[in-house]
């Protein structure tokens, strides 16, 4: 297993170093106008060329990108540029994560409970009322640009229940929304795919075998059925975890939430470039980790998996 975590951590780190070598040089192509500050039109060439010369922005590509791994692998993410000069970008990035992760943490805790829930539900009822309702939900989701129910659950719902319509700290109340919408998207992908799962696994020769020997239905669902189609979710649940704390950039925006996702589409209209590449380091980090806890759950889950193979790792 350590071999395994080794091999797997290696190439996580691969993948980093390439996705944000790739966003580095694609950020150096972008105008350079945004570094010269508000007073841009009053300065002369030579001194733009001196503010770019100090950046570093004149050397050599190679030299750039050597320069930015240098700083990260110590742990400066740099400074912002634009949105708030000479601050560090950790210490603006911060602040932000909190209410995303609040959020995602909360939205995805409802997706799993109730997308899991109905997925067994619509498998053990296949083709009644209640499988029919929720693959109706299922389809609304999928069919709908989220845009439209995250519009309309804004609009209307506040209305019917008389709830503010943006964020406010010190209102629980305006907490529900959002959070709401963040994991209606979850819930129609869990239960989709555990009904998906269970059914399958109600075609398997095993379960009629078990089903033979006296077996109830009860102890069938528990002990075969359920722990079987939970096996191919596991994977998916930490990548799910991550990439839903790392929130929702249209909610974040709709219900003006202070979270990371307004914070990087603002870095990106301003081109405040060092703090977009904090961020999407940031947002690496945790898609690479989720595969890798994925990976593991898997394993754990069912047994039977072997990380390593005769003659090296997989």
């Amino acid at each position: 297993m350590a071999r395994y975590v080794v091999g797997r951590l290696g190439r996580a780190l691969i993948t980093m170093f390439i996705v944000l070598s790739i966003v580095f040089m694609l950020m150096r192509l972008l105008p350079v106008e945004t570094y010269y500050g508000a007073r841009s039109d009053t300065m002369s060439d030579a001194v733009k060329e001196q503010i770019l010369r100090n950046l570093g922005l004149l050397d050599p590509m190679p030299k750039q990108l050597a320069r930015f791994w240098s700083e990260t692998l110590r742990g400066n993410l740099g400074r912002s540029i634009v949105l708030r000069v000479g601050q560090e970008n950790t210490s603006i990035i911060g602040p932000k994560a909190v209410y995303s992760f609040r959020f995602g943490i909360a939205s995805l805790a409802i997706s799993l409970i109730i997308g899991l829930s109905m997925g067994v539900l619509m498998a053990a009822n296949k083709g009644k009322y209640i499988d029919r309702l929720g693959n109706t939900y299922i389809l609304l989701i999928n069919a709908l640009p989220a845009a439209v129910y995250y519009l309309f659950i804004q609009l209307y719902i506040t209305q019917l229940f008389k709830i503010p319509m943006l964020y406010d700290a010190r209102n629980p109340v305006t907490w529900i929304l959002p959070t709401v919408s963040m994991s209606l998207g979850g819930i129609a992908s869990n239960s989709m795919w555990m009904r998906r799962y269970m059914v399958d696994q109600l075609n398997q020769d095993y379960i009629r075998l078990a089903m033979a020997k006296g077996m109830s239905s009860r102890q069938v669902a528990f002990r075969h059925i359920l722990r079987n189609a939970f096996i191919p979710m596991s994977q998916s649940l930490p990548t799910s975890l991550l990439f839903t704390i790392s929130g929702s950039l249209y909610i974040e925006s709709l219900y003006s939430i202070p979270g990371m996702g307004g914070l990087l589409i603002t870095a990106i209209q301003r081109q405040d470039n060092t703090l977009v590449q904090a961020m999407v380091l940031l947002y690496s980090a945790l898609s690479v980790t989720g595969m890798l806890l994925g990976d593991l759950l898997m394993m754990v889950v069912d047994p039977r998996i072997k990380l390593v193979k005769e003659g090296g790792v997989r």
